[in-house]
């Protein structure tokens, strides 16, 4: 896709969303162990669950779920009996779960001040918005395309909102790279800690410890990914 369509389509995404997962809300008790979420970028159901963690500042071991993907799909399927997305898992409770409802609800009582935002709560419309979001980007994050599996998961600074945070994600689920999720949106008590690594406030910022490899500006990420691990 040409880089000003591409940008410009991601930006529109993020108007039609309404900034859902700029700006972390009030947060409540931080989890010892980051969570796991099966998913797949352009899926409208995942979209509301990101959002969420990236309002809740929460890390995530993402499984990207593309269709056609031969790694983790089968893995949902064995470990949780359909290939149904969202599914998350919290290993300091103990709790796995389908359904993007109930997987908002449970992450806003466990971390959070209990109450989803309004953005979350509207049922059809936030389904609508959220569907529109994805038929803007062309369904970019959907479909799996053959690529090498690194030895170990990459890892991304970045937020829901973000235009360009937004293409990186899509290609990482399209080639089925397991990665590190760590929000870093507006107000995020971890930015401080994050420019401290990265040297500036910045994202999306890739790492990948199967090269040795960090940098910034989703093009040159982008232009990495594929030229590293697609086929």
């Amino acid at each position: 896709m040409n880089r000003t369509i591409d940008v410009t389509t991601s930006v529109i995404a993020t108007l039609v969303r309404g900034g859902a997962g700029f700006r972390v809300a009030e947060l409540g008790a931080r989890p010892e162990h980051a969570l796991e979420l099966f998913e797949f970028e352009g899926c409208p159901f995942c979209r509301k669950v990101r959002e969420a963690l990236s309002i809740l500042d929460l890390d995530a071991q993402i499984h990207p779920c593309p269709k056609g993907g031969p790694r983790f799909r089968p893995q949902l399927v064995e470990r949780g009996g359909k290939a149904q997305f969202p599914y998350l898992i919290d290993p300091n409770t103990g709790s796995e779960m389908y359904e993007s409802d109930a997987i908002i609800r449970y992450l806003f009582e466990r971390y959070g001040n209990g109450s989803p935002p309004l953005g979350l709560l509207l049922g059809p419309l936030t389904l609508l918005t959220a569907s529109a979001a994805t038929l803007v980007r062309a369904n970019q994050g959907v479909w799996y395309r053959d690529a090498r599996a690194p030895e170990a998961p990459l890892e991304l600074y970045s937020f829901e909102a973000s235009p360009y945070c937004r293409v990186v994600r899509e290609v990482l689920c399209s080639l089925e790279l397991p990665y590190w999720l760590h929000n870093v949106a507006k107000g995020s008590p971890r930015r401080e800690a994050f420019v401290e690594r990265s040297q500036r406030m910045q994202v999306p910022y890739l790492v990948d410890p199967n090269t040795d490899t960090a940098l910034f500006e989703s093009a040159d990420i982008v232009r990495y990914l594929e030229d590293t691990y697609a086929r």
